[in-house]
């Protein structure tokens, strides 16, 4: 059921310890964790300006805790004309339907409006990122907890503004955290369970710029389904100046699976981080395939800036090289426009050990799936590898029953994962919510996740400072 409330205006506008295996890694972080004011009772959900479909993603399923009406605020217009449509269509659905209701008020003056009313207590974020870090600081500091899609900020000139953000959120007793999806894959979370085996991984190599310690690479596609249906994407999608440059958007990600695999629950600081280069480059779209994703059939004015001829040139790759506690790592992010059939977005991920890398593969040979590899790169006895390996098997299947190591040839085994953990890009919003709102109910999390996120973001938007230096 969905409720409009317009104005006038609107109307007409319409896990294990701590990277022991590293030289450079530390000890598990100490901190207390991080304190908030539990929420008692009914998550209410405040969902302002829904313009990217993980909005919905968000509400693709029902939560106990979280009660059924949910709160729009919006500036009118089909972004949230197709936001509604995904939660009408998880509403509708045959199978596990959901039953949210859907209260909407649309109007230019949609922050005012839901910092004015605050029916619920908890924002959700995710749409248009050129005010967002200003969104984020201003519900915060009115005692709103904010559950936020990445990236949180675009540009290093706005990184003060969330470091202040999260001051305010502790001021306020409330919880500001973002969407990492990723840490739910399964074979990025097996390539952190074997690294943290020194027996099997030994210690985290240091690295070079040239062979970094942790590589991690990811391809997307502008054109692409979601939840069944081919995605349509709002024009300023394609405007670095409103979604953000590749270098500190899907990065955002990967930099946060660096941090997360090699130093886990260990509580980073910014003086960890040494950029050492960074580049961005651009992807072209010809006005055919813009009118496919978009609808429209010409660029908006603010898009003519990156017109040439008739071909828009998208900022949206970009690479960092850089260190983290002396380890060398590199992340990079490519957008294509549309995958070859029967594939889509692919991850490349390897962690360089003393004793093996691990490496996550998505290519022609694993089917555009993603496979684990362990591949042994110093051993002075094989069948001592095979014994080692296998003891970390036996551990590793106590919490994951059922994988199992395939061996390709004597110098590489294949992590074998059952389809039941193989739940899919989308189901891990709902895996990240529960965490967040697991995290409400007790009033604390790790007291490593805010430093961390601090100092995730510190590294994409430097990164991009560098990148823009260098030009």
């Amino acid at each position: 059921m969905i409720r409009y409330v317009m104005t006038l205006a609107g109307a007409l506008l319409l896990l294990l310890s701590s990277c022991s295996n590293g030289k450079n890694a530390e000890s598990p972080a100490t901190d207390a964790a991080s304190m908030f004011s539990p929420l008692e009772g009914k998550v209410k959900l405040m969902n302002l300006d829904p313009g990217h479909f993980h909005a919905a993603l968000v509400q693709k399923t029902m939560y106990e805790s979280v009660d059924p009406q949910v709160f729009v605020y919006a500036p009118g217009g089909p972004e949230v004309e197709s936001y509604l449509k995904l939660i009408d269509a998880y509403n509708s659905r045959e199978e596990d339907p959901t039953s949210w209701k859907e209260e909407v008020y649309t109007g230019e003056d949609f922050l005012e409006k839901l910092l004015a009313e605050k029916p619920g207590n908890v924002m959700v974020v995710s749409g248009n990122n050129a005010k967002k870090t200003e969104y984020i600081l201003k519900a915060v500091q009115n005692g709103i907890h904010v559950l936020a899609d990445k990236p949180m900020v675009i540009s290093p000139e706005k990184f003060p503004l969330l470091e202040e953000a999260f001051a305010r959120a502790k001021e306020k007793g409330v919880l500001l955290y973002d969407i990492m999806t990723e840490r739910h894959e399964i074979t990025t979370v097996l390539q952190k369970e074997f690294s943290q085996l020194p027996e099997v991984f030994g210690e985290l190599q240091t690295g070079s710029a040239k062979l970094p310690a942790i590589t991690k690479e990811s391809v997307h596609h502008f054109s692409k389904v979601v939840s069944g249906s081919p995605l349509i994407r709002p024009p300023w999608f394609f405007d670095t100046e409103q979604q953000g440059e590749g270098i500190v958007d899907v990065t955002t990600h990967l930099v946060d699976l660096v941090q997360w695999e090699a130093f886990p629950e260990t509580t980073l600081k910014k003086e960890d981080i040494q950029i050492i280069s960074s580049k961005r480059w651009t992807t072209a779209l010809t006005t055919e395939m813009f009118r496919k994703v978009t609808g429209l059939d010409s660029y908006p004015p603010y898009l003519l800036k990156d017109v040439d001829g008739s071909i828009l040139r998208v900022y949206s790759n970009g690479e960092i090289n850089y260190t983290i506690k002396g380890v060398h790592a590199k992340v990079s992010v490519i957008w294509n426009f549309e995958a070859p059939e029967g594939t889509g977005d692919t991850h490349f991920s390897t962690m360089r050990g003393s004793n093996c890398e691990l490496t996550i593969r998505q290519g022609e040979a694993e089917g555009y799936k993603p496979t684990l590899y362990i591949i042994p790169t110093f051993i002075e006895s094989q069948d001592q590898f095979r014994s080692a390996l296998a003891a970390g098997l036996q551990k590793l299947t106590e919490k994951y029953p059922g994988i199992a190591l395939n061996e390709v040839d004597e110098l590489t085994w294949r992590v074998e994962i059952p389809d039941s953990y193989k739940v899919g890009h989308e189901a891990h919003f709902a895996q990240v919510t529960e965490k967040y709102l697991d995290y409400l109910s007790q009033g604390t999390l790790p007291g490593w996740e805010i430093p961390n996120m601090i100092v995730k973001y510190y590294t994409t938007t430097e990164g991009m400072k560098q990148a823009f230096d260098m030009k």
